[in-house]
């Protein structure tokens, strides 16, 4: 992708990888792709939008809120897809449509609190620690029941299905059991869950990874490097 420069031929050829992706695992229904928009200037984020893409992710709350200051998309979704500070989550309900990385009991209570007192609920999905890695965030297996229960009984949240960031190889076939891991869990854990609740959504695979997720029943991608090219140095 790094000599692919236009956004627009970057949507089209992702595109083609995800029907490709479809196709290999016989799957009829759609992907959502979520545009990364983590140090993405706001004129390419606009360009993005231009081209039809409809879905946002942002991975940090003060960063979203420079940059919303100067786009008009009236269409379009944010997803807060890093991780969210309890503190901070007021902020992040003004800005995102969608919390992807509720990881605890006390942020999803907290979430549900605030968005109660907004006049709103919000889409949220829970984020799984799938390599029990230090260094990233989300429950663990053990933990998950817990807070799915918890998560779906708050009326403010809409519980809409699990996401993951796995470890990282240069081989996405070296992913693969960790995308089939979060699928089958979220097969096991939907028959437990309140009534009404629709844990539908697997928001897994990134740039490098997403075609080998949707083949394990990805129904959410975050693509970021494949669509805007390499991030820029912080």
């Amino acid at each position: 992708m790094a000599n692919i420069l236009s956004v627009s031929d970057a949507v089209e050829h992702l595109a083609e990888r995800m029907q490709a992706a479809l196709r290999r695992a016989q799957r009829t229904d759609g992907i959502t792709l979520v545009a990364v928009t983590k140090l993405v200037d706001p004129e390419r984020i606009a360009e993005a939008y231009r081209c039809g893409i409809r879905h946002f992710g942002e991975n940090r709350v003060q960063e979203a809120a420079e940059k919303r200051r100067f786009l008009s998309l009236p269409e379009a979704t944010w997803h807060l897809v890093g991780h969210l500070q309890s503190n901070k989550a007021r902020h992040a309900l003004e800005l995102f449509d969608w919390i992807q990385s509720v990881d605890s009991v006390a942020l999803a209570e907290r979430l549900n609190r605030l968005a109660a007192a907004a006049g709103r609920r919000v889409a949220v999905l829970i984020q799984v620690n799938l390599g029990n890695e230090p260094s990233k965030q989300g429950v663990s297996e053990e933990g998950l029941l817990p807070l799915v229960e918890c998560t779906a009984a708050l009326p403010h949240l809409d519980l809409r299905g699990l996401m993951c960031l796995p470890p990282y190889f240069d081989d996405p076939e070296q992913v693969r059991p960790y995308f089939r891991r979060l699928a089958e869990l979220r097969e096991r854990l939907a028959p437990r869950v309140t009534s009404g609740v629709n844990l539908r959504e697997l928001s897994m695979g990134m740039s490098h990874d997403f075609e080998v997720a949707i083949e394990e029943g990805a129904t959410m991608i975050r693509v970021g490097t494949a669509l805007f090219g390499p991030r820029p140095t912080p």
